[in-house]
């Protein structure tokens, strides 16, 4: 069975489904904020841990230095390019140009969760240091898009509050924090566990996918305002962002499984950590435009074709 199949017969894509099925026909399927919010920090949690111990039994040796390079090199670039292709294609004014750059140059926690899934499920091993590369990506990725915006002429504010509010936002300190627990403690720890962070992963992901699809589609009729010139670029963007990270992983050595993870990393747009820090270092942009751009246009092509379409390319590059 191919990638892409297994990908779409997934749980984590068919609750996905359901919840836009539920949110099209508008029906009372909802989560509380509490409970979503409670599943993203399990996510995260499990997702930082998992890695930890990985990383524990590898060693940090070059090839994690140079993923984590990899990683911040990502991390700062992106935004950039994002932040171009807005002010040169699309109406937005420059406050909201950087805010949404903020989000394409960051990274989902839950697309990331979604292709590790996808990897376990088709036999690709990964290395334990790639949850460090997605939290190493969160934070530069925020703090460019904020000095791009204020290049513009945008947003006041001392730069070295932004900052801080980005690497101290809770999805990076849950996430740096869970792999460092990870580190310390290791197989014995994973062992110890594994009921609780291991065995349920896939479950508590395809719940909160089924809130993503609810939030997704309950806001699609804002698409209609932000116009198909930013339609267009949630579309693209992560398609250049995704092949950017595939030639960078594949330029730097890395395996199958780890160049489709930075792949999948650099094609992902962030709808947790990026609105928060936002809300506080930008709050004169609309995230009435960049969270459906976000949740509803890119989250889905990620979710359902670009996973298998970042490993198809992955294996290609690495002859895999």
């Amino acid at each position: 069975m191919s990638a892409a199949l297994d990908n779409l017969i997934s749980p984590g894509v068919l609750f996905f489904a359901l919840g836009a099925f539920a949110a099209w026909v508008r029906s009372d399927v909802s989560l509380p904020r509490p409970v979503a919010q409670a599943l993203a920090i399990y996510l995260m949690a499990a997702i930082g841990f998992k890695g930890g111990v990985q990383l524990r039994e590898a060693g940090v040796d070059a090839d994690a230095i140079l993923a984590l390079g990899a990683g911040l090199a990502l991390g700062l670039t992106l935004p950039l390019i994002a932040f171009f292709l807005l002010r040169r294609l699309t109406p937005v004014d420059g406050t909201n140009a950087g805010a949404i750059a903020a989000h394409y140059g960051s990274v989902s926690l839950v697309t990331f969760g979604a292709a590790i899934a996808l990897l376990e499920s088709v036999g690709e091993p990964t290395s334990g240091f790639m949850p460090a590369v997605l939290a190493l990506m969160e934070a530069p990725a925020i703090a460019v898009g904020v000095l791009l915006a204020r290049r513009s002429g945008a947003a006041g504010g001392r730069l070295g509050s932004q900052v801080r509010e980005a690497v101290t936002s809770g999805s990076v300190m849950v996430l740096i924090g869970a792999t460092v627990i990870g580190v310390i403690l290791g197989t014995e720890g994973r062992e110890d566990l594994d009921g609780f962070f291991i065995a349920p992963f896939t479950g508590v992901l395809a719940l909160f996918l089924l809130d993503m699809g609810l939030l997704a589609f309950g806001r699609i009729g804002a698409l209609r305002a932000a116009g198909w010139r930013m339609i267009a670029f949630a579309l693209y963007m992560p398609l250049i962002g995704g092949t950017l990270g595939a030639l960078l992983g594949w330029a730097i050595g890395m395996d199958a499984g780890d160049v489709a993870l930075l792949a999948t990393l650099a094609a992902s747009a962030s709808y947790i950590a990026a609105p928060a820090a936002m809300r506080v270092a930008l709050p004169e942009a609309d995230p009435g435009l960049s969270l459906p751009l976000v949740l509803a246009v890119t989250f889905p092509l990620n979710l359902i074709a670009g996973i298998p379409l970042y490993l198809a390319l992955a294996r290609v590059l690495t002859g895999g």
